[in-house]
């Protein structure tokens, strides 16, 4: 799905014809239809916008989530946070080393749960 796919579906869901929208994105109606049909492409400005009207994410707009609020910082645990942050600044190789090393804390983990029992 496209962005403009989306920015359409986001208008439609809140009843608004593109004339309410353009005064969002501070555009003429042309222009808005342009985008929702695909035909020019969404400045990020404008999708900015577009995203903090609706109360969607930027991922969510661009398509590449279908979470409307996709994954926010709050969301998380500020250790899970810092954990993926750490994951991410890995090499390759390394995010395989430390994904084997968490199977066997699983492993160990289940280990224990069953001679808990």
């Amino acid at each position: 799905m496209y962005c403009y796919q989306r920015i359409r579906d986001l208008r439609e869901d809140a009843d608004l014809l593109q004339k309410q929208v353009c005064g969002i994105v501070d555009c003429n109606q042309q222009q808005y239809h342009l985008y929702e049909s695909g035909k020019r492409e969404i400045p990020f400005h404008c999708a900015v916008k577009l995203a903090d009207f609706y109360g969607v994410s930027l991922d969510y707009i661009a398509g590449r989530t279908h979470n409307k609020k996709g994954l926010n910082r709050s969301e998380l645990p500020e250790k899970e946070t810092e954990l993926i942050n750490k994951f991410r600044s890995l090499s390759d190789e390394r995010k395989g080393r430390l994904l084997e090393r968490l199977d066997v804390l699983f492993e160990e983990q289940a280990q224990d749960t069953k001679s808990n029992r």
